[in-house]
């Protein structure tokens, strides 16, 4: 039936020894300074092979301006206002892709400079003796280094090497990707500065710059980069409108090389305010247009009309003619065009109703002012709709929302119909105006046809001439009112600070974060290792194991040896380590004392498993006693393993085999040794049955002799992990000493000594712990960890956390206590 202490061992077992753990870390702290030495290079060697990182900004605002020469008297009419949401546009645009292409196209972004520094290739674009001006008409070689080295202020080497016989170009004005057949190898040529490179895959020269300075022997690395890859790295551009002020937005950039952000921020943005003026200024263009193709046919049809009245006037008195029918021309040219100007406006209406019906594209739309229509309804709405038309155009090539094209759409749809309702309602007043003068015409007409012949043909003639110079010279007129109002035009982006380098601007690299890193990482790394180790260890590592997993009391602990052999109590015996078995030495003492054992001592040896110092420290507690000149002998009962005697430099000829099988006598197999008062008897030949001789009565006889002669008797047994043959020995002793090594001893071996001390199959049994270093906890001066005499044996069995040069105080004073 299971004891409920079966469970707290096994619950005890499974337990994470968080105290351990801690203890490794401190034990190990070498591993843990090791890797922070590693980590901290580490971290030391990628912070100088990085380069430093600026940050460059330009700041701008977006303000509609107002052209000066708008005024009441001006018969053209224009509406350059924007929609309300226009500087989220502008951030869009300077996002999208189409912008920043036609950006790193105009200012050849694609020509990388770069210099071998220290560590890495640098950007020197801006810092170079000369620039790169390529063909834009031809292919160039990209992905490739082309080695630049100036030989002398004139000449210069081109230095290529293709590892492939084919080599990538691409075309930059079409963008248009090819390849060319190369020679496997290094290419070499010199040239001159300024002469062109005309190639299979190139087509350059080089330019000087404007202050070179000294430049010969230098060496430079130009690259044609991937047009794409190059575009999408500009467009990440940093651009946010200010929280204060929205229509303000500021760009920003970081990177490596100062010259190049500044260049690129100003030409992005000037690029922008060249697109915004020309979107601006397509009302305009689109009246220039019209009135240029109207002026056109006009001049044909005014020269028309001067040759025929040259026709008319040859071999006549013209003042003659003219004599009464002056005032019948003045009145029908004044007539005429009136007339001419309504049915320009219903020409005009028609033209515009059939487009908005026909057509989605307003763009393109004259202003209504070039046929005399001043209606402010018509004038604002048309105006309107052409700049939506022409934004939406724009939009098209930056964004993908489908969203704000429907919005678009929406307020381009209410336009339409707005201008259709306008339309009709004003043809329907003008036709009115264009039946009463037609009315005037007639009624002037039928005066004139009381005229004679020839004047009524010159009235005809100078009607048609002055209608024709009339509508010329108001157009022309027009003509040069649009071309000031676009030359008098301003964008609505402005500079408020252009990006400049006025030094500093310095990012990064923030070194110290990879140092934090470099610590945490150098010290996460060894705990890990530690924790693992802790989580996978199963061996007994510290006095506080030994007594979670057992009951068993704890004798005494012994430090590590530093002797090359087992005699270290012999060898030095005023070292911690002697004292230490002096203090077990003392603790069993107390242990007969309190049982009332008189007469010789029987002590059992005995340890899981080899290597946890069984032999060593039945060597060491028998030397212990010898020394106090107690008669004391050891017996080598390890039959199938023996080696006790090679530490007293003895033989292995004669032992207690010999005497078990009869053999030899007791005083013939025992051995002296260098110890005063301590005897040997070494195992003897290792035998076919070791088991069945412990058993034998021999065993008794021998052990009863012993007590005869010595005062203590120490058995170094098997293992009892291993073989049976110390559990065979229990009743011929007094004390069982059971021996746990530090790491070396695993805890399910302290669950086998638990049943069987359980089971009464070892009697008197105590633990004795070897091998112990706490480092991370005591010391002393001695290098490693002792001094502490534990015991838990019984009504007082004092348990001692004292140095050990106070342990035998303690001893005296219980033994006091007891008689």
């Amino acid at each position: 039936m299971l004891d409920i202490k079966d469970f707290n061992f096994l619950e005890s077992q499974n337990t994470f020894d968080f105290k351990g753990f801690i203890n490794k870390i401190i034990g190990y702290w070498y591993l843990i300074v090791i890797c922070l030495l590693i980590t901290f290079t580490i971290a030391y060697q990628v912070n100088i092979r990085k380069q430093k990182i600026y940050g460059i900004a330009t700041t701008v605002a977006y303000k509609e301006e107002s052209n000066p020469f708008f005024t009441s008297n001006t018969s053209l009419v224009f509406n350059w206002g924007g929609t309300s949401d226009q500087v989220q546009t502008l951030i869009s645009t300077l996002k999208s892709r189409s912008h920043n292409e036609k950006v790193v196209r105009n200012l050849q972004y694609y020509v990388e400079y770069f210099q071998q520094g220290k560590y890495n290739l640098e950007d020197v674009y801006g810092m170079t003796p000369f620039v790169v001006e390529p063909n834009v008409n031809y292919p160039q070689l990209t992905g490739k280094h082309l080695e630049i080295t100036f030989l002398d202020k004139d000449i210069f080497s081109l230095t290529v090497n293709f590892e492939e016989n084919k080599a990538r170009l691409y075309n930059y004005s079409n963008d248009k990707e090819s390849y060319v057949s190369v020679p496997l190898g290094v290419f070499v040529k010199k040239y001159r500065i300024g002469q062109n490179i005309e190639l299979p895959f190139l087509n350059l020269k080089l330019k000087l710059s404007e202050n070179p300075g000294f430049y010969e022997g230098g060496k430079y690395i130009v690259k044609f980069s991937d047009f794409n890859g190059t575009v999408a790295r500009y467009q990440g551009v940093d651009v946010e409108s200010d929280a204060k002020a929205s229509a303000i937005l500021r760009l920003s950039m970081q990177g490596t090389n100062k010259p190049r952000m500044v260049d690129y921020l100003n030409g992005t943005v000037n690029y922008l305010m060249k697109s915004q003026l020309q979107a601006k200024n397509q009302f305009a263009q689109n009246t220039i247009d019209f009135i240029d193709s109207t002026l056109v046919a006009m001049e044909s049809q005014l020269k028309d009309t001067e040759n025929e009245l040259k026709d008319f006037s040859r071999g006549k008195n013209i003042f003659e003619v003219e004599v009464g029918g002056e005032k019948y021309t003045s009145q029908l040219t004044e007539y005429d065009v009136e007339k001419d100007l309504i049915n320009r406006k219903i020409g005009y209406y028609n033209t515009l109703k059939n487009y908005l019906i026909k057509n989605d594209d307003f763009s393109k739309l004259p202003a209504p002012s070039v046929a005399g229509i001043d209606d402010p309804n018509i004038v604002a709405n048309v105006s309107k709709l052409t700049q939506l038309s022409a934004e939406r155009a724009e939009l098209s090539y930056t964004l993908k929302n489908d969203k704000k094209f429907k919005d678009f759409d929406a307020q381009m749809e209410a336009l339409k119909k707005v201008l259709l309702e306008n339309i009709e309602s004003v043809k329907r007043s003008i036709s009115y105006d264009l039946g009463a003068v037609n009315r005037k015409i007639g009624q002037a007409e039928y005066a004139i046809r009381k005229l004679p012949e020839q004047q009524q043909e010159l009235v005809k003639i100078n009607r048609k001439y002055d209608l024709n110079k009339n509508i010329y010279n108001s157009f022309l007129e027009k003509r040069s009112e649009a071309d000031i109002v676009k030359a008098a035009n301003l964008s609505d982006i402005q500079f408020i600070d252009p990006a400049k380098d006025i030094g500093g601007g310095l990012m990064g690299p923030k070194t110290s974060v990879n140092y934090i890193l470099a610590l945490f990482i150098g010290v996460l790394i060894p705990i890990v290792i530690l924790f693992i180790m802790t989580l996978l260890d199963n061996s007994v590592n510290n006095v506080e194991d030994v007594t979670r997993l057992t009951n068993i009391p704890l004798l005494g602990v012994l430090g590590v040896k530093h002797v090359k052999t087992n005699l270290a109590v012999f060898e030095k015996p005023k070292s911690p380590l002697a004292e230490s078995f002096r203090a077990i030495r003392s603790s069993l003492q107390f242990l007969y004392k309190k049982q009332e054992h008189t007469g010789s001592k029987t002590l059992m040896v005995t340890s899981s498993i080899s290597g946890e110092g069984k032999t060593f420290c039945s060597i060491n507690i028998a030397s212990v006693f010898a020394l106090s000149e107690k008669k004391t002998v050891i017996v080598g009962l390890d039959l199938r393993k023996p080696k006790i005697f090679q530490d007293f430099n003895l033989d292995n000829n004669v032992g207690v085999v010999n005497y078990l099988i009869g053999q030899k006598s007791l005083d013939e197999i025992i051995s002296k040794t260098q110890v005063p008062f301590l005897d040997l008897i070494s195992s003897g030949p290792i035998p076919p049955n070791p088991s069945e001789l412990i058993l034998s009565d021999s065993m008794g006889k021998l052990l009863g002799e012993l007590k005869e002669k010595y005062d203590y008797i120490i058995l170094d047994t098997p293992p009892i992990g291993l073989v049976a043959d110390a559990l065979e020995l229990t009743p011929y002793c007094d004390a069982s000493i059971y021996v746990v090594r530090q790491s070396v001893t695993k805890k399910e071996m302290l669950r086998i000594v638990n049943d069987k001390h359980k089971k009464g199959e070892l009697k008197n049994l105590s633990i004795v712990f070897n091998g112990y270093q706490n480092k991370a906890k005591y010391g002393y001066g001695y290098g490693y960890g002792y001094g502490y005499g534990y015991g838990a044996y019984g009504e007082g069995y004092l348990e001692v956390e004292k140095p050990l040069n106070n342990w035998q105080k303690i001893i005296n004073k219980v033994f006091k206590k007891h008689g």
